[in-house]
C-alpha cells in the first residue's frame, strides 16, 4: 500500500525524537478492525512492530487472537496516533507528537474502506476518535454501549495498567466477551 510507505519514510518530527524516525505501521485496505494506539513504546521501535512486548500478549488475548492473526494486516490495521516512538516522561512514555495525527490520520482513516470496529487505546487516540468527550477513560469505558459495535475504547493493555485492571474487574467479565466475539466475527 502506497500510504503506509509514505508514512514509513516520515521524518517531520526527526529533531523531536529520542531515537531515529521509525514509523510503525500496519495497514491494508482489506483489514475490517483498525486499533488506533498511542505510539509505540521503545521495544516495538526496536523491533519494527507493533505491540511486540507485554501489552501485546494482553492485547491480543483480549481479542481472542494468535500472533498470525494480530500480524495480518488483512485482519487488523495498527495506526497509533504517533507513528514513531516519542520517549519517556517520568510515569511512562511522552505523549505522541501531534504532527503524525495532523499529517497522516485522515489518510489512514480513507484507506480502510472496509472498517467496521476501531479499537481506542488511551487518551490520546480517545480524543481523535470519540465525537463525545469524557472526563477519564475509564468513564468512556464504561460507556462502550453507546458507540458500541463500531468503536470500542479499551484501557492500555500495559502492565503499568495492571492496578486499574485489578479496581475494574468489570471490564474483563462483561466487556471482553462481546470484544472477542465481534472479532470472530469480523474475522
Amino acid at each position: 500500500m502506497q500510504l503506509a510507505d509514505k508514512i514509513r519514510a516520515c521524518t517531520l518530527c526527526a529533531e523531536h525524537l529520542p531515537l531515529a524516525p521509525k514509523p510503525i505501521i500496519q495497514l491494508d485496505s482489506e483489514a475490517p478492525i483498525l486499533i488506533a494506539g498511542q505510539a509505540p513504546g521503545v521495544r516495538a521501535h526496536q523491533a519494527g512492530k507493533p505491540f511486540a512486548d507485554a501489552s501485546g500478549d494482553r492485547l491480543r488475548q483480549w481479542l481472542g487472537v494468535n500472533e498470525q492473526q494480530f500480524y495480518n494486516p488483512r485482519l487488523f490495521a495498527i495506526a497509533p496516533m504517533g507513528f514513531c516512538y516519542p520517549g519517556t516522561a517520568q510515569h511512562g512514555d511522552l505523549a505522541p507528537r501531534e504532527e503524525c495525527a495532523v499529517t497522516w490520520r485522515e489518510q489512514v482513516l480513507a484507506a480502510l474502506p472496509k472498517r467496521q470496529l476501531t479499537l481506542v487505546l488511551g487518551q490520546y487516540a480517545m480524543a481523535y476518535h470519540l465525537p463525545k468527550r469524557y472526563k477519564t477513560l475509564t468513564a468512556a469505558v464504561q460507556d462502550w454501549h453507546s458507540y458500541w459495535p463500531h468503536t470500542l475504547v479499551l484501557p492500555h493493555p500495559s502492565p503499568r495498567n495492571n492496578r486499574w485492571f485489578k479496581r475494574n474487574p468489570w471490564f474483563e467479565q462483561e466487556i471482553l466477551p462481546h470484544l472477542q466475539q465481534r472479532v470472530a466475527d469480523l474475522l
